[in-house]
This record gives structure tokens, sequence and C-alpha cells, in this order.
């Protein structure tokens, strides 16, 4: 068994004179971060996932004004209330945007791209579906078309990419970013505990 250890350290004296020499330049090579570049088409996505999510709160102010305003009007109860719907249903679509997984487990439809964007377009045209109010409230008309049309783009685009699999493509670059973080994160401890190795050595031979 002496003989054993002996022979293991004999075999690790590099490990050691690593040691040793990362205690000079410990702050340089010995604990360097380990960066795993980001994908940029995951980048992309992201940067879309948020205009979305941003257009799709300006459609829930603007249904939140709009209800206000029928009600206090009391003149079309009915036009309030279709706003409300509106609201819980933009509200879907920026959870949907944040892509958190308890969401996406019990709605699966929301994970399809092309599911997701139907649901823009149709807060969209929920949006869009009440009158111009000739002569008032014009910058209530100005912010209604602003986040009509920029959430019903979005939805558009998203038709588009789920039919062509782009939402596919871009799960599995996720389970792959995943994965390289995870390796990432394995190979940093291996690194930390190599060096708690390495200083016990040193501290052996002392």
């Amino acid at each position: 068994m002496a003989t054993n250890s002996q022979v293991q350290v004999g075999e690790n004296t590099t490990l050691p004179r690593r040691a040793s020499n990362s205690g000079s330049s410990s702050s340089t090579s010995g604990t360097r971060p380990i960066r795993a570049k980001s994908d940029p088409f995951l980048v992309v996505c992201r940067c879309f996932s948020f205009i979305t999510a941003i257009a799709a709160i300006l459609c829930i102010a603007v249904n939140i004004l709009s209800a206000v305003r029928s009600f206090k009007n009391g003149s079309d109860v009915f036009d309030g209330i279709f706003r409300c719907y509106a609201v819980v249903i933009a509200i879907f679509v920026v959870v949907a945007e944040m892509e958190w997984g308890f969401i996406l487990k019990f709605w699966k439809v929301l994970e399809y791209w092309a599911g997701r964007g139907m649901l823009q377009i149709f807060v969209a045209v929920m949006t869009r579906a009440f009158p111009e109010y000739s002569g008032e409230r014009q910058e209530l008309v100005l912010l209604q078309n602003i986040a009509c049309y920029l959430l019903l783009s979005c939805g558009l685009v998203y038709v588009i990419s789920g039919i062509l699999c782009i939402g596919s493509l871009k799960r599995a670059r996720q389970k792959k970013e995943v994965s390289r973080d995870q390796a990432v994160k394995d190979l940093e401890e291996l690194e930390r505990r190599r060096e708690e190795l390495a200083a016990l050595l040193i501290e052996d031979r002392a």
C-alpha cells in the first residue's frame, strides 16, 4: 500500500509542479474562468422574444385604457368586457415569451411557434377591434395602432417561422446550450478540485 501511494505521488509529480507554478500566476491561468460562447441564433431569438413581449405589454395597456373608458361612459359595457378578455389573453402572450417551464408544461401549444403566432395575431385583432373615437383620445388610437400592428407583425413572423420548423431548431440549440453550460460548470468544478488536491500534495511534501 505504501509503495502504491509513493507511485501515485511519483506519477503525479507534474501536478504539484503545476500548482507551484500557479502559486505565482494563479490569477492568470489557475483560476481563469471557462466561458462558453453564446449562440448567435439564440441571441437573435431572445431579442425577438423581448420585442414581442413589449408589443404584448403595449396591447395590455391599450386594452386597459379602453376598458376603463368604456366602463366610465357606461354606454358600451360589452366593449369593456371584451377589453378585459383581451388583457387576459395578452398576459398569456407575455408569459409565453418568458418560456417558463411550468407554463409550457400545461400549455404545450405555446411551445410551438405557429400556435404562439396565432395567439399573438388574435390578441392584435382584439386590440384593433374597437372604434376610433374621432376628435378625442387620439393618443390612445395612436398607441392602439402601434401596439396592434407591431404584435401582428411578430405573430406573422412566428407563424412563418413555425411552418419552416425554426422553432424546432431553436429548441434543439437550447438543449445543446444547456448541455454545454453544464459541461463548463463541471470543468470548472474539476479545475477547482485539482487545485485543492495539488495544494494538499504540496503540504504533504513540505
